[in-house]
């Protein structure tokens, strides 16, 4: 899961990569209007969209009509894998935490006797 979730951090580390995401979580799109969403080049999108899909977090296809055109479409998968790993980590701090505040508790009682 480790490397899976390497690969999907690293590809949202870009703000324009998470902007893209965004945009996909309301709907697929087509290349042209994600490159009219922003104030850079088409090749620039295009090359944030080809890391976006080599990292498995989009997919691209295309329309019958007109195969010009492509459509981009966030997967599943690796967010479901990436929140696997944030919530072992919250678990892990969730328990750090909790054994702290029972040591607390328990010197605080032991100093009031």
């Amino acid at each position: 899961m480790v490397n899976n979730v390497d690969g999907t951090l690293s590809a949202l580390a870009d703000p324009t990569r998470r902007q893209i995401v965004e945009l996909l979580q309301q709907r697929p799109r087509r290349a042209g209007e994600l490159v009219a969403a922003f104030d850079v080049s088409a090749p620039s999108i295009s090359r944030h969209l080809r890391v976006l899909r080599r990292s498995g977090l989009v997919t691209e296809s295309g329309i019958p009509d007109d195969a010009r055109v492509k459509v981009y479409e966030l997967r599943q998968e690796p967010f479901v894998a990436l929140q696997a790993w944030l919530d072992q980590v919250q678990a892990f701090w969730t328990d750090q935490l909790g054994a702290f505040k029972e040591h607390v508790e328990n010197t605080s009682k032991g100093t009031e006797k």
